[in-house]
């Protein structure tokens, strides 16, 4: 391509040969693009319309409606044929003979030969039935007209008109004949609309059942369930669990380890089975493969337990439906139930459900309860549902300390003897000194006539690690947390643990996150009845339930934290355990402060009235020394019973209860002891005065040492 010179200015020297010319090359447009073909484009456009949201939509709701439509179809027809023929018996049979149930597959095959004798009992019985109808039709007809006649008859001898014996059966014929038109009038648009009607009806079943695939589901109706638990997914999962002696040992058994499995059983939301281990495969390492076999099973980790049942070398496995566990359980019975009633000795509290779905119920009869676990996990609302229930037993007495002191407990206001809240070290100071009066009635209780029988008293302290963990002293130097032999918390709901019990005197406590310090090891172990809901390690587990329950299976570290809120391990005599195991997994009730205000209403009004102290009143302080002093006065001598007497009048909480021996042991310390003057006892003013003045002089002294 030649290139074109032109000149933009004119020279202004004469060129030579030395200076370069300057030239300007033009470049000549790019060629335009080719244009994209017109059956890309298609194909683009169709992409971009097959894959845009709204289309998926569409398709989905139209294969959803159709299958819906086509499925619900089947299922009636299924429906109908399993009523007419013994399919649905040969299914149930064909499910146990897999299960290893032989007792059901034989309960089975006798319904289904009962099913068989009674449908040839009904087609004999269609042999004969058309000329029994017939006849009866005939029969039928004639007694129908001779009524309308015998009617006619009546009506004609009251009227007087001959014409009034066919009136009735004018009358019937020409309802019959008004019938027919009504039909005649509706058959057509029936026949139209009849077949929509029976679309709809199977439209109507086929969304009921869910029947369409899950791709086609709504978002929120689609469900990622594992695959129904069977013989060989649960032989498949044990033999990947990653144990070699047990996986060697179902390569070598003959029928590929099912005779390792006893039947599968349904049990509640879920099902159970029973694995024998062969020889050389200790249940702790099945344990300790929980998740991995959740995993090989297509099922999340807390929707697989293992517990260790009686029989030697043999782990139960429970499998719950997906997703299951992460539904509600209802209302408690204490709120659907306004008539329900409590009973302390016989009764048990209604608290939840178990994993089969039965109901769990707890005994709270003599038995000192403790539970635990980690903050916000429904710990305060399951004690409390504890103490709604006892509540509606009028004899039971309650004294309360909520520790954490936002109103969780306010419902008891009127109900609980005394009901202390709030969280600072001066309302664990109360607290302990409400536990201490417990003692002192347990104490007298204990002293007692042999067969006394007492009113059921709870001691409940909720949040109770804030008394453990208190700083305060009082004025001895004791402090009132801690787990030491002084520490006044921890030794009066240790003395309430060791004899609280023969008399009625129950200790009830709710803590977070056990460790040594706030929950002493004594105060744990001392529980009948020990629950855990939501912890984070297996060690806070053993400090929570004890070393047996965890060994048995019990893991209270593996439920979620947020997500199993509510559910709690219990290991107690008061609840029923499966037979083998050392605790019970319970979903308890939600009780909102709503229907607990309801329900401490209904117990309100089975009392005549409980007047509540919110705070333990002090004694006040007294000097017995000088009180002596003060009411002896001026007088040289006074008579014992005289001092005694002026005692009791100057502070009867003090010293109404005082004797002689009181009295001796007041003056004997001080030096200042009664003599016998004119044959009665008498105390000298001088030496009760000569006492108060080296008492003094001693207390002056130390002071300015």
């Amino acid at each position: 391509m030649s290139e074109n010179v032109v000149h933009l200015h004119k020279p202004t020297a004469p060129q030579t040969s030395d200076t370069a010319p300057i030239v300007l090359t033009v470049v000549p447009d790019a060629p335009p693009a080719r244009p994209v073909p017109l059956w890309v484009r298609s194909g683009r456009a169709v992409k971009t319309a097959a894959t845009h949201e709204s289309t998926r939509a569409t398709v989905q709701a139209v294969a959803r409606h159709s299958l819906y439509t086509f499925n619900g179809g089947r299922i009636v027809a299924r429906r109908a044929w399993d009523g007419r023929t013994g399919s649905r018996y040969e299914r149930m049979i064909r499910a146990a003979e897999v299960a290893g149930n032989l007792e059901a597959a034989e309960e089975w095959e006798e319904r289904l030969q009962r099913f068989r004798a009674a449908r040839h009992h009904r087609r004999m019985d269609l042999l004969h039935s058309p000329v029994e109808a017939a006849k009866g039709v005939a029969v039928g007809a004639g007694v129908s007209i001779g009524v309308l006649v015998a009617l006619g008859v009546v009506m004609a001898i009251n009227t007087g008109h001959v014409g009034d014996v066919i009136t009735p059966l004018t009358a019937t014929i020409d309802f019959i004949a008004m019938l027919i038109r009504i039909v005649q009038v509706v058959w057509g648009p029936a026949l139209s609309i009849g077949p929509f009607l029976a679309l709809l009806a199977l439209w109507s079943v086929g969304r009921k059942q869910q029947a369409a695939p899950n791709w086609a589901l709504p978002a929120n109706a689609r469900s990622d369930e594992g695959e129904p638990i069977t013989p060989s997914i649960v032989v498949k999962a044990l033999r990947d669990l990653g144990v070699p002696a047990l996986r060697n040992a179902i390569k070598e058994m003959g029928d590929a380890g099912a005779s390792m499995l006893g039947p599968i059983r349904i049990a509640g939301c879920g099902v159970e089975v029973d694995v024998t281990l062969p020889s050389g495969v200790s249940t702790n390492e099945v344990q300790g493969k929980r998740r991995k076999l959740a995993e090989n099973l297509t099922r999340h980790e807390h929707e697989v337990f293992i517990t260790i049942p009686q029989a030697a070398r043999t782990v139960r496995v429970w499998v719950a439906d997906s997703g299951a566990l992460d539904e509600p359980i209802g209302p408690s019975p204490l709120v659907t139930d306004e008539s329900m009633t409590a009973d302390y000795a016989k009764g048990k509290a209604p608290w939840g459900q178990d994993l089969r779905g039965d109901a769990a119920a707890l005994s709270l009869y003599q038995r000192h309860l403790l539970i635990t676990g980690l903050s916000n996990q429904g710990k305060t609302v399951a004690l409390r549902s504890l103490a709604l229930w006892l509540a509606l037993d009028k004899s039971v007495q309650f004294l309360m300390g909520d520790l954490k002191g936002v109103g969780d407990w306010a419902m008891f206001d009127g109900l609980a003897t005394t009901l202390i809240q709030g969280p600072t070290d001066e309302h664990v100071i109360q607290v302990t000194e409400m536990v201490e009066g417990a003692v002192d009635e347990m104490n007298r209780r204990i002293q007692a006539p042999p067969g006394t029988v007492f009113p059921p008293l709870i001691v409940l302290v909720d949040e109770a690690q804030v008394a453990f963990m208190c700083p305060a002293k009082d004025d001895d130097k004791r402090p009132y947390g801690g787990s030491k032999a002084n520490s006044r918390y921890f030794m009066a709901v240790r003395k309430i643990h060791n004899q609280g019990r023969a008399v009625n005197v129950l200790m009830w406590q709710g803590t977070q996150d056990p460790t040594n310090e706030n929950l002493p090891k004594l105060v744990r172990e001392g529980a009948h009845t020990r629950a855990s809901l939501a912890l984070g390690t297996e060690s806070q587990a053993r400090m929570a339930l004890g070393d047996k329950a965890v060994d048995g299976g019990a893991a209270p570290n593996l439920l979620r934290p947020g997500l199993d809120r509510g559910t709690l391990v219990v290991a107690s005599d008061g609840i029923t355990i499966p037979a083998g195991q050392s605790s019970i997994t319970v979903r308890t009730h939600y009780i909102d402060d709503d229907a607990a205000e309801n329900i401490t209403d209904r117990a309100k009004a089975l009392r005549d009235g409980v007047t509540t102290l919110h705070a333990i009143e002090r004694e006040e302080e007294h000097d017995p020394l000088a009180d002596i002093a003060a009411v002896i006065g001026n007088a040289p001598r006074v008579r014992t019973k005289d001092v005694l007497a002026r005692l009791a009048t100057r502070n009867t909480d003090a010293y109404g209860g005082w004797s002689f021996i009181d009295l001796k042991r007041v003056l004997d310390d001080a030096d200042a002891e009664p003599y016998k003057s004119d044959g009665v006892m008498v105390v000298a003013r001088d030496r009760v005065a000569r006492a108060l003045a080296n008492r003094d002089g001693d207390g002056s002294a130390s002071a300015a040492g």
